[in-house]
C-alpha cells in the first residue's frame, strides 16, 4: 500500500484505548456506518444496534486491524457488512415492510409523496437484489467506496466487483423500468 492510511493514527490511540480516540471514531465514521446499516436492513433501530455492536468490536479488536491487509475504512465496513449479514440471515422468515398512512402537511404533499414512493421502489428494488450485488451496489453508489476498498470490503476481485455492479444495475433498470410502468 503506498499511501499510508489517514486512519493510522486513530487506530493506534484506539489500541491504547483513549477514550477521546473512541468519540474521534463515533464523529467520523459513525454516519457511514448507519447509513450502509440502514440501507442494508430497512431499519434504523436495527441499523444503529448493528452501528454500535461494529463500534465496540472495533474498540475491542482495534489491534487486529493490518494497514498491509486493508485500509481501515474497508475493514470497518466488513465489520458492519458481516453483522447486517447475520441480521439479514436471522430474520428471512420475517418478510412484513408495513409503512404506516401519515399525512404530510406541506402545501406540495402530493411531490413529497411521488418523491417518497419513488425513493421506496429504489430500495424495494435494492432489497430484492441477490446478496451480493446488494452488496456492490451499496458500497459503491451509497458508501463512494472506491472498487478497491468495495472489493477488498467483499473479499473479491475487482473483476468479480465489476461484474456484480454490471449485474446488479442491469436488474435495478429492468425493475425500477417494470414499477413505473405499473404506476402509469
Amino acid at each position: 500500500m503506498s499511501d499510508p492510511d489517514p486512519d493510522a493514527r486513530l487506530v493506534e490511540r484506539l489500541v491504547r484505548s483513549e477514550p477521546a480516540a473512541m468519540r474521534a471514531l463515533m464523529t467520523a465514521k459513525l454516519p457511514r456506518m448507519l447509513g450502509l446499516a440502514t440501507r442494508m436492513l430497512r431499519d434504523r433501530s436495527e441499523a444503529e444496534d448493528v452501528a454500535q455492536e461494529a463500534l465496540l468490536r472495533v474498540w475491542r479488536n482495534a489491534g487486529v486491524w493490518r494497514p498491509e491487509r486493508a485500509r481501515f475504512d474497508t475493514w470497518l465496513h466488513t465489520i458492519v457488512l458481516n453483522l447486517c449479514r447475520d441480521r439479514l440471515r436471522r430474520r428471512r422468515e420475517r418478510t412484513s415492510h408495513d409503512i404506516p398512512e401519515t399525512a404530510d402537511p406541506r402545501a406540495d404533499a402530493e411531490t413529497g409523496l411521488l418523491e417518497a414512493e419513488r425513493g421506496d421502489a429504489v430500495a424495494r428494488a435494492i432489497a430484492a437484489l441477490p446478496e451480493r450485488q446488494r452488496e456492490a451496489i451499496l458500497l459503491v453508489h451509497y458508501q463512494d467506496l472506491p472498487g478497491k476498498e468495495a472489493a477488498a470490503a467483499l473479499e473479491i476481485s475487482i473483476e468479480a466487483l465489476e461484474s456484480l455492479l454490471a449485474r446488479g444495475r442491469r436488474t435495478l433498470r429492468a425493475q425500477l423500468a417494470g414499477s413505473l410502468e405499473h404506476e402509469s
